[in-house]
C-alpha cells in the first residue's frame, strides 16, 4: 500500500535522471535524496520559490553590474543592468545640462568696474564728438581751431557739443552694459519710473524746499556779479537754450553718471571691503534685485558722490563757496531721495524740477530773459 493520494499514485515515479534533472532547474538539493518523505508536488514547489528567492536577491558585489557570473548551477538568473536604459538615461542627463541655463550668482551692480566701463565710453563719446566737429569744420570751410574757440565762447556751439557727449555716452552704454548684467540698461542702474510718478508731488515738493534752500543760500552768502553763468545767460537767445538743456538732458545724464553709478559703485564698495575685513557674508539682493547696502556706506558715498558733482559745476559760479556749498548739500538730497526710494527716477526729476524752478525764477525776474541788470 501507499500513502500517496489516488492522482499521484497513478503517475509514474521519476527515475534518478529525471531528479537529477528537476534538481539543474529548480536548485533545491533535497529532490537528490530519493530516502526524502516529502510528496514530489511539494517538491517542486519548494524548488520554485528557490528560483524566486534567487530572482528577488540583490546581485553580489564580487559580480560587476552588468555582467553575467558563470558560477553556480543558476547563473543564468543573475540580475544586471540594461544597456539600453541606462544609456537613455545618461544621454537624458547630458542634454538637460545643456538646456539648463548657467546659474549665476547675484552680483551687485553698479560698481566701480562699471565706473570705470562709463569713463571710457565718455572718452569714446568725446572722440565722436570731436569727429562731427571735424567733419562740420571741413564741410563749412572753417578752420578746426577757430571752430574749437567758438565751442568754449558761443553758448549754442557750447550747449551742441556738450549734447552730442551725452547723447553718444548714454547710446554707447544701452549697447554695452546690458551684456554686463544680463538685464536692461534701465533696470541695471534701478531707473524705476513708476515710483517717480507714483510720488511725483512729494518729489516736486523737494525741488520747492532745495530752491528755498538756494534763496537762502543767495541772501547769505551771495556768490559773484559777474560770474560764468551770468555771461551765458545775457547772450541773446542762449538763456532759452539754457533753459531746454538745463531741464532735460542735464539733469539725467548728471544724475545717470552721478546717482545712477557712482553713488551705489561707491557703497557697494564700502560694504565689500566691510565684509573682507569682518568675514560676513554679503546680504542677498531685495526682491527688486537692488543691492542692500548698509547705513555708514550710504552715508560715506554720497559725501564722496557730492564732491565731484560740486566741482563740475562751480566753475560756472565764479569758484565761490557760497554755491559750491549749496551744490554740496543740493546733491546730498538728491542721494537720499535715490537710496530711499530705490530709484533713478525719483532723484531725476527731483533735479529736473529744481533746474525748472531755477530758471522760471530767472525767466520772471528778467522780463523773459531780457532785462538781466
Amino acid at each position: 500500500m501507499t500513502s500517496l493520494p489516488q492522482e499521484e499514485a497513478d503517475q509514474p515515479l521519476m527515475g534518478p535522471e529525471e531528479v537529477a534533472a528537476r534538481v539543474a532547474v529548480s536548485g533545491d538539493s533535497r529532490m537528490a535524496d530519493p530516502s526524502t518523505d516529502a510528496p514530489l508536488e511539494n517538491v517542486a514547489l519548494a524548488g520554485s520559490t528557490s528560483a524566486e528567492s534567487t530572482l528577488s536577491e540583490p546581485t553580489p558585489a564580487e559580480d560587476p553590474p552588468g555582467e553575467h557570473t558563470t558560477s553556480g548551477p543558476d547563473s543564468f538568473l543573475v540580475s544586471y543592468a540594461d544597456p539600453v536604459t541606462s544609456s537613455s538615461a545618461e544621454a537624458q542627463q547630458l542634454f538637460q545640462s545643456f538646456l539648463q541655463p548657467p546659474v549665476r550668482q547675484p552680483v551687485r551692480i553698479p560698481h566701480l568696474g562699471h565706473v570705470c566701463v562709463l569713463a571710457l565710453l565718455l572718452v569714446i563719446g568725446l572722440v565722436a564728438t570731436g569727429v562731427v566737429f571735424g567733419l562740420t569744420s571741413y564741410f563749412m570751410h572753417i578752420g578746426a581751431n577757430a571752430l574749437a574757440r567758438l565751442s568754449t565762447t558761443n553758448v549754442p556751439l557750447m550747449l551742441g557739443s556738450e549734447a552730442l557727449l551725452y547723447v553718444f555716452t548714454f547710446a554707447f552704454s544701452l549697447l554695452i552694459f546690458p551684456f554686463f548684467w544680463h538685464k536692461n540698461f534701465f533696470a541695471g542702474v534701478h531707473w524705476r519710473g513708476a515710483v517717480a510718478g507714483k510720488r511725483f508731488w512729494p518729489l516736486v515738493a523737494t525741488a520747492l524746499g532745495c530752491a528755498g534752500l538756494a534763496a537762502l543760500d543767495e541772501m547769505l552768502m551771495p556768490g559773484p556779479a559777474n560770474a560764468p553763468i551770468d555771461k551765458m545767460f545775457s547772450a541773446p537767445g542762449a538763456a532759452w537754450l539754457m533753459f531746454a538743456f538745463g531741464t532735460t538732458l542735464a539733469p539725467f545724464f548728471e544724475e545717470l553718471c552721478f546717482r545712477g553709478f557712482l553713488l551705489p559703485s561707491l557703497c557697494t564698495a564700502w560694504d565689500w571691503t566691510t565684509e573682507q575685513i569682518t568675514h560676513k557674508p554679503a546680504p542677498a539682493l531685495d526682491s527688486n534685485g537692488h543691492p542692500q547696502w548698509s547705513l555708514p556706506a550710504m552715508a560715506v558715498a554720497s559725501v564722496l558722490t557730492s564732491l565731484p558733482f560740486a566741482l563740475l559745476h562751480v566753475a560756472q559760479q565764479g569758484h565761490s563757496l557760497g554755491p559750491f556749498l549749496l551744490l554740496i548739500v543740493i546733491s546730498l538730497i538728491l542721494c537720499a531721495v535715490r537710496l530711499k526710494t530705490r530709484s533713478l527716477a525719483a532723484s531725476t526729476l527731483v533735479h529736473a524740477c529744481y533746474n525748472f524752478i531755477i530758471f522760471s525764477l530767472a525767466l520772471v525776474g528778467t522780463s523773459g530773459f531780457r532785462h538781466f541788470n
